[in-house]
């Protein structure tokens, strides 16, 4: 089967309601990122990055996929899809995607603060100080903050490079490590860009570049690849 990847950012999310941190000017549900997105805050203040992220994950509860997610899990009945996504909710997953890497991890889950791979599948529940991993760690959110290693981008480059149709869906390719994967396309496969803007930082002169949001873009995108797959 014909390889398709599709990165997606915030932009996707933001559509299913979900704020994201370029929208909110340095504030986030009225926190400073720095005070609940970073390493730094985690040993400053636990208390107060948890709290942030029980609110977080009740959000992401309560937020439905949208149109967007649909359409990029309708590929898989044609194309075997990764789906690499810089998002930390689960509306891929609950679309239907079934090949999903998290690059910045996933709220749905708590890992011990001393060892990365001791992962709980949380669901929406909160985390607390005194909650404990197997290794009797305090948990944290499993996810990858600023002033951290993103584990998985090795992987995903591989995918990316594997790619036969590439398509990136909301996200503006200025959080790196994620915006370098473009770089490992090949040169000679079909790349897509789902955005209303055009990212600043790159030049897309050999990219179909559909103006749009992601809810009317990657429907439309969607139903023409699998139809020229079918013809």
């Amino acid at each position: 089967m014909i390889k398709v990847v599709v990165l997606t950012g915030a932009g996707i999310s933001a559509e299913s309601g979900l704020s994201t941190f370029r929208d909110s000017g340095g504030l986030w549900e009225g926190y400073n990122i720095e005070d609940v997105a970073s390493i730094d805050a985690w040993y400053r203040n636990r208390e107060v990055v948890l709290d942030f992220y029980n609110k977080r994950r009740e959000q992401a509860l309560k937020a439905k996929p949208n149109e967007a997610h649909y359409s990029i899990a309708k590929l898989e009945e044609k194309f075997d899809v990764t789906v690499i996504t810089q998002n930390v909710d689960d509306l891929h997953e609950r679309s239907g995607s079934t090949e999903v890497m998290h690059l910045h991890g996933i709220l749905r889950q708590a890992r011990s603060e001393k060892d990365e791979s001791l992962i709980i599948d949380i669901g929406g529940e909160p985390i607390k100080l005194g909650d404990k991993a197997p290794d009797g760690a305090q948990l944290r959110p499993n996810i990858v903050w600023f002033g951290e290693p993103v584990p998985m981008i090795e992987a995903a480059a591989q995918k990316v490079a594997e790619a036969e149709i590439f398509i990136v869906v909301g996200t503006s390719l200025v959080v790196y490590p994620a915006a370098g994967l473009v770089d490992f396309t090949k040169p000679e496969i079909s790349k897509y860009i789902v955005d209303p803007s055009t990212p600043e930082l790159y030049s897309f002169n050999n990219w179909i570049h559909i103006k749009e949001k992601a809810v009317k873009g990657v429907p439309s995108l969607t139903k023409k690849i699998l139809e020229n797959q079918n013809g």
